[in-house]
């Protein structure tokens, strides 16, 4: 795990979470193969919104059991929220969305997000 600070766009959405970046994945499902994240995934305990709550817009498909939340000014969906299989309280986060990540070093699991 390593301490990690990102945003949307524009800034106005500000957060800090303590996540690895070697589980990370690459889902081709109806919203995921859109948007193009690159997912890692942590604990809420582990996530800590610095700003922007008032900023956030949510949207909901398929299951409705992650809230996907965007920027309304600039649109980009930096996390969403939501349960893990386990029951636990979870933090989808974006990687393109953290600062200074390099992206293209990365290696992520392709996920078939459109079977399920």
């Amino acid at each position: 795990m390593a301490s990690h600070e990102g945003g949307c766009q524009c800034g106005r959405v500000r957060f800090a979470v303590e996540v690895g970046l070697d589980d990370l994945i690459s889902c081709n499902c109806s919203r995921c193969g859109k948007l193009g994240s690159i997912l890692a995934f942590a604990g809420a305990e582990a996530f800590s919104l610095k700003s922007g709550e008032d900023a956030l817009t949510e949207y909901q498909f398929n299951t409705h059991k992650i809230s996907h939340l965007f920027c309304e000014t600039c649109g980009i969906q930096s996390f969403g929220r939501g349960v893990a299989p386990n029951g636990q309280q979870m933090v989808a986060i974006n990687v393109r969305c953290l600062d200074g990540v390099d992206v293209f070093s990365l290696k992520p699991q392709q996920v078939d997000g459109r079977a399920f």
